[in-house]
């Protein structure tokens, strides 16, 4: 029997809860290692030798390392999914999940996820901007989301897995998603998915305006 997979996260890092919420859905064993960020944890020998950018989350899956919050829940979900095609049942599915991957890197990176570093963690970044974009973001979203469940298709994907926490969590960075009802009611169905874990919050600022 193999030892639980590591993952090496700070506990409020959207890119961490992204790839323990693809393991907890695919019912994978694993332990969470928090590492100590503000004293240096993640720019150590032992942990660059994992990551070696210094970056999380990262995990070692007996002897396998890698790090990067995309690269990992495709590697997991080609290693440990079951009857289960999280990355697309047709080129244009596989397509869609792909423009998703590319949005959560993105998008979704510079607009709520930033915002969400501003206001969380004091990050020196531009919150104005950042939830400009967060807003423009969601707009379009709302509007893909708007007579089907799920980004790409009626079942659940690796698009919806990468784009759930930072959105999720977006009101910590004071972007609100009132004015958002599809993007609400998918985040709804995430949480309603069996096996699903939930990242650790953080209090909410007043939203501010776009």
């Amino acid at each position: 029997m193999t030892a639980p997979i590591k993952l090496y996260r700070n506990p409020k890092s959207g890119h961490c809860h992204r790839v323990e919420l693809m393991m907890s859905f695919l019912d994978v064993p694993y332990e969470t290692v928090d590492l100590d960020m503000a004293n240096g944890a993640h720019k150590a020998p032992a942990y660059l030798k994992i990551s070696p950018l210094g970056q999380v989350p990262a995990i070692d899956d007996n002897g396998v390392t890698l790090s990067d919050s995309n690269g990992i829940i495709t590697y997991l979900v080609e290693t440990y999914a079951k009857d289960y095609n999280w990355t697309g049942r047709t080129p244009e599915e596989k397509a869609q999940v792909q423009r998703w991957l590319s949005v959560a890197a993105g998008e979704i990176a510079y607009g709520p996820c930033a915002a969400r570093l501003v206001t969380v963690f004091g990050a020196p970044l531009d919150h104005v901007g950042a939830v400009a974009k967060a807003h423009a973001l969601f707009k379009v979203m709302d509007a893909a989301l708007d007579g089907t469940r799920f980004l790409v298709s009626d079942r659940i994907t690796l698009a919806d897995v990468a784009g759930y926490s930072y959105i999720a969590h977006a009101p910590e960075g004071g972007v609100s998603l009132e004015a958002y009802p599809n993007v609400r009611a998918w985040l709804s169905r995430i949480e309603a998915q069996p096996n699903f874990v939930a990242m650790a919050t953080s209090p909410i600022p007043g939203p501010v305006q776009a």
